[in-house]
C-alpha cells in the first residue's frame, strides 16, 4: 500500500518472485468506468471504489493457502477494512516515502493514472498503519534490493507474531494474503504466479538463446515501436507504398491481408517480411483448408463437414491442406480451429463454422486440426473465447452472450479450452462475447450494465483464461470493427482498455492514426500499465520466437514461388473429392424418393435459392450453373426456373412475381416435369444477426408447394438449418458445400450409385416436429 510513486507494483512484483506466489496489481481490478474517470483527471468517489475495495478483498480471499501479493493504494483506513472485510488475514506491507523521494520518482514515470501534481493530495488522504492493523512499514529511501529485505523480513515477522510461518506470504506493495509454509523463499509446491508468460514453458517452449532474443528485442525499442506491435493490421492494398506506410507508421507486430490470387499474395507477404525491423506474424484464416487464404487455395470442408463423418482424420486432412497452402504464401498464423459448440439451432455465425453440437466431437476434430496444420510451420489462435453458439446473434453486428453458469460452462466450453491448452495451442482469439455467469462467479454483484464482452472483461480474460485454465500463450481480440465490441464504449477508450483487460494484440485498426493514438494515451495516462504492456510484449515476441522468425534472414521468411505449385494442387483437390464422397449426408427421405436417375425421372426442375449477394459481390446463383452441367452430364433434362427478377433482367416485359406464380403452378406440372430438385445455397455473413432462406418475392412461385406434384429434393449447400424453412420436403439432404466435388457426389448419391456416408446431429431438426415427416 501507498501513494503514487512509491513502488508498489515494482516491489509487489519482486516480492511475488521472490515468494513464488501471484502478483495483482488492483488497477487491473478497475471496472472500465473507473479506468475512464481515472484517465480523465476525474477523482473517484468512495462511491466508485466500495465495490472495486470489494472485489480486491475477494481476490486476497480466493487466494487461501496459495498466496498472493496485490498492489493497492489504500490509503484510508476506511478503505482497509473493506478489504479486510473479505479478507481478514491480509497484512498490509506500507512503502513509505518522503515527499521528496515520492516527487522525485513520479516526475521520471512515463505513465499512470496519477498526475505528480496530485501527489500532496493523496499524501493529506493518506492515513498510516494504526497498532491494531497487521502490517509493517518500510521506507522506499533506499536502493530496491535494500527496500526488498526490509520488505521480506517485515511480512515475516509480521506472519510469525500472527501465529504462523512464512511460506510464500504476501505483501509487497499492498496487501496480500498470509500463506502457509516455511521459508522466506518459498516451498517447493507453491503456486506458481498465474499472469506473467513463463517463454520456457508451453505453449512457447523457448531456450536460453530465444529468451534472450525477446528480451534484448524488447529492451531495443521505443515507445511508439512497442505499442506498434500491439497491432495486427488488415492490408487492404497490395502496393509497397502502402506497406511502407504501415510498417514505417505504426510499427505493427501483424498483418492480415485481402484475399487475392496466390502470386500476388506471396509477393505482397515478401515484401512485407523485407521491409519490418521485427518479423511479422502473417495470419490467415484457413478455417475450410487452403480456400480464403488466396482466391486458388483448396476448399477441402468445413469445420461442421469435418464433424459429419465417423472419420476424425478428416479435421487433420483439412488442416493438413491448410498448413501447407497457407505456409507456401508466407503465412505463420492461423485464426482457427473454431471450437465453438453449436447449441443453438437459430444460430448461423458458427452452424458451418464449428464442428459439433457436443464438447467432445469440438474437442476430438480441433486436436486433429491442430495436429493437422502444425506439420506445416504455423501456429493457431483457436477462437471464440468464452465460446460462441448458445446466442442466436452475431458479434459482427450486436454483442452476444454465452449464458452458462459456471458450473455448466466448465464442463463444456471449459472442457474444450482446458483440453485444447493442454494440447498446445498458442493463441487464443476473444470473441465479443459476454458471459454473464462466469462474470458474476469472479465479481459478485456486477450490475447487468457492467456485463462487457470478454475482450473487456477482465474477469474472463485474468482470473479464468489465465487465472483457472493457466493459459500462458498470446490472447487476441477478435476484429475490433464488430459491433459487439463498438457498441460497448467510445473507441478511445475501449482501444487500450482491451490491452489493459488483457489481450495482448489488437485485431485490425478502425482509423490507424487515432488508434495507434488512443492506444499510446492509453498507456500514458496508466489505463495500461508498464507490467501489462511489457507482458504482452513478451508474448508476441515469444510466439515469434517460438516459429523460429529470429533464426531466419528476412529472405528466407517466404517460401520460393515454385512453392506456390502446392496450391489448389491435383493431391488436394483429391482430397477435397474424397471428403466430399463422406460427407455427403441423407437427413431424411420420408417418402422414398430416391433413388432419382434419368432413366426413372428424366425432366427435372431445377430451383436455386441464395440470400442474395454478399460483401464478396461474387454471383449468388453462380453454383447453379455447376448443378445444372453436372445433372445434363448424368443424362438429366434440366429446366432452370428463373424469378421474376431474373426475366426483367434478362429484358422480359410484363412479368411480376405474381404473373410467375400464375405460371409456374399450373395443374399440368407433373405432366411437364418428373420431379424437382431445389439446391441452396444461403450464405450472409456479418451482415445480419442470424440468416434464415429469403424468398425472391412474396408467396414465391420457387417454394416447394409442388412437392405434392412430383417428387422433391431438396439439397443444401451450407447452412444445415433449412428444414424449419421448408418442412414440406420428405427428402432432405446436406452436401455442406457449393463445391463441384461436393456437387457431384451429390448428384451421384441422388441416383443411388454411392452410399450416403455422412451425418448429421439433432440441430437439423430445428427443435420443430414438422421437420420430421
Amino acid at each position: 500500500m501507498g501513494v503514487s510513486g512509491c513502488g508498489k507494483t515494482t516491489i509487489g512484483d519482486l516480492v511475488a518472485r521472490e515468494l513464488r506466489v501471484p502478483f495483482l496489481d488492483a488497477d487491473s481490478l478497475h471496472p472500465v468506468e473507473n479506468v475512464a474517470k481515472m484517465a480523465a483527471g476525474i477523482p473517484l468517489t468512495d462511491e466508485d471504489r466500495w465495490p472495486w475495495l470489494a472485489t480486491v478483498g475477494s481476490k486476497l480471499a480466493a487466494a487461501g493457502n496459495g498466496g498472493l501479493v496485490l498492489a493497492c493504494s489504500a490509503l484510508r483506513r476506511s478503505y482497509r477494512d473493506a478489504i479486510r472485510a473479505q479478507a481478514p488475514d491480509t497484512i498490509f506491507l506500507h512503502l513509505h516515502g518522503s515527499k521528496e523521494v515520492l516527487g522525485s520518482r513520479l516526475e521520471g514515470r512515463s505513465g499512470h493514472f496519477m498526475p505528480a501534481a496530485l501527489l500532496e493530495s493523496q499524501l493529506g488522504t493518506l492515513e498510516p498503519l494504526e497498532a491494531d492493523e497487521k502490517g509493517v512499514v518500510v521506507d522506499i529511501a533506499g536502493p530496491v534490493a535494500q527496500v526488498m529485505v526490509d520488505a521480506l523480513a517485515g511480512i515475516a515477522n509480521a506472519v510469525k507474531a500472527d501465529g504462523g510461518t512464512l511460506l510464500g506470504a504476501s505483501a509487497g506493495g499492498a496487501s496480500g494474503t498470509g500463506a502457509s509454509g516455511t521459508g522466506a523463499s518459498g516451498a517447493a509446491g507453491t503456486q506458481g504466479r498465474q499472469f506473467d508468460v513463463d517463454l520456457k514453458a508451453a505453449p512457447f517452449n523457448l531456450d536460453d538463446a530465444a529468451v534472450d532474443w525477446v528480451n534484448s528485442t524488447l529492451e531495443s525499442m521505443t515507445l511508439e515501436e512497442k505499442i506498434g506491435q500491439l497491432f495486427i493490421n488488415h492490408n487492404n492494398d497490395y502496393s509497397p507504398e502502402y506497406l511502407d506506410g504501415v510498417l514505417e507508421n505504426y510499427h505493427v507486430g501483424g498483418m492480415r491481408y485481402r484475399p487475392g490470387p496466390s502470386g500476388a499474395v506471396q509477393e505482397h507477404i515478401r515484401y512485407a517480411q523485407s521491409k519490418t525491423k521485427v518479423p511479422l506474424l502473417i495470419a490467415s484464416n484457413p478455417e475450410m483448408g487452403g480456400a480464403g487464404s488466396c482466391d486458388d487455395g483448396t476448399f477441402v470442408s468445413t469445420h461442421l463437414q469435418a464433424g459429419s463423418h465417423p472419420d476424425k482424420a478428416i479435421a487433420r486432412q483439412m488442416g493438413q491442406v491448410a498448413g501447407v497452402e497457407t505456409a507456401a504464401l508466407g503465412c505463420n498464423w492461423a485464426f482457427a480451429p473454431i471450437v465453438d459448440i453449436h447449441y443453438n439451432w437459430r444460430n448461423t455465425v458458427i452452424s458451418t463454422r464449428s464442428f459439433g453440437n457436443t464438447p467432445e466431437v469440438v474437442v476430438e476434430r480441433a486436436k486433429e486440426y491442430f495436429d493437422g496444420i502444425s506439420e506445416s510451420p504455423t501456429v493457431c489462435a483457436m477462437k471464440h473465447f468464452p465460446g460462441d453458439g448458445l446466442d442466436e446473434r452475431d458479434q459482427h453486428v450486436v454483442t452476444s452472450y454465452n449464458t452458462f453458469g459456471y458450473d455448466q460452462w466448465n464442463k463444456t466450453y471449459g472442457h474444450v479450452y482446458r483440453e485444447m491448452i493442454g494440447h498446445g495451442v498458442q493463441s487464443i482469439m476473444i470473441g465479443h462475447i459476454g458471459a454473464p455467469e462466469l462474470s458474476r462467479h469472479f465479481r459478485p454483484g456486477l450490475a447487468d450494465a457492467d456485463i462487457k464482452p470478454a475482450t473487456l472483461a477482465p474477469e474472463l480474460l485474468q482470473d479464468l483464461l489465465r487465472g483457472e485454465l493457466g493459459f500462458n500463450g498470446l490472447i487476441l481480440t477478435d476484429a475490433s470493427q464488430m459491433i459487439g465490441l463498438t457498441q460497448a464504449m467510445k473507441r478511445k477508450d475501449l482501444v487500450p482498455a482491451t490491452i489493459a483487460a488483457g489481450c495482448d494484440m489488437f485485431l485490425f485498426f478502425r482509423n490507424a492514426d487515432e488508434d495507434f493514438a488512443y492506444m499510446l494515451d492509453g498507456y500514458k495516462s496508466g489505463v495500461i500499465t508498464e507490467q501489462r504492456l511489457h507482458d504482452a510484449l513478451r508474448r508476441i515476441l515469444a510466439l515469434k520466437a517460438s516459429l523460429g522468425l529470429h533464426l531466419k534472414a528476412r529472405e528466407e521468411l517466404v517460401p520460393a514461388t515454385d512453392e506456390l505449385a502446392r496450391i489448389g494442387s491435383a493431391e488436394h483437390r483429391a482430397i477435397a473429392a474424397g471428403i466430399a464422397d463422406k460427407t455427403v449426408t441423407l437427413v431424411k427421405d420420408t417418402q422414398h424418393n430416391l433413388p432419382i436417375t434419368p432413366q426413372t425421372h428424366k425432366r427435372i426442375r431445377l430451383y436455386g435459392i441464395s440470400g442474395g449477394s454478399d460483401f464478396t459481390m461474387a454471383d449468388p446463383l453462380a453454383y447453379l450453373d455447376v448443378v445444372a452441367e453436372e445433372l445434363e452430364r448424368a443424362g438429366f433434362e434440366v429446366h432452370v426456373f428463373k424469378t421474376a427478377a431474373q426475366r426483367k433482367a434478362a429484358g422480359e416485359e410484363g412479368v411480376n412475381f405474381m404473373t410467375v406464380i400464375s405460371e409456374e403452378g399450373t395443374g399440368d406440372y407433373a405432366d411437364k416435369y418428373d420431379a424437382a430438385f431445389v439446391f441452396a445455397n444461403v450464405k450472409g455473413f456479418a451482415q445480419e444477426a442470424a440468416i434464415r432462406i429469403k424468398w425472391s418475392t412474396p408467396m414465391a412461385a420457387e417454394i416447394p408447394w409442388y412437392v405434392t406434384e412430383v417428387p422433391t429434393v431438396f439439397v443444401s449447400l451450407n447452412q444445415p438449418n433449412h428444414l424449419i424453412d421448408v418442412p414440406m420436403v420428405k427428402t432432405a439432404i446436406h452436401a455442406h458445400a457449393g463445391s463441384v466435388e461436393a456437387i457431384r457426389a451429390t448428384i451421384e448419391k441422388i441416383m443411388g450409385k454411392s452410399e450416403f456416408q455422412g451425418t448429421f446431429n439433432e440441430n437439423v431438426f430445428c427443435d420443430s416436429f414438422d421437420t420430421r415427416l
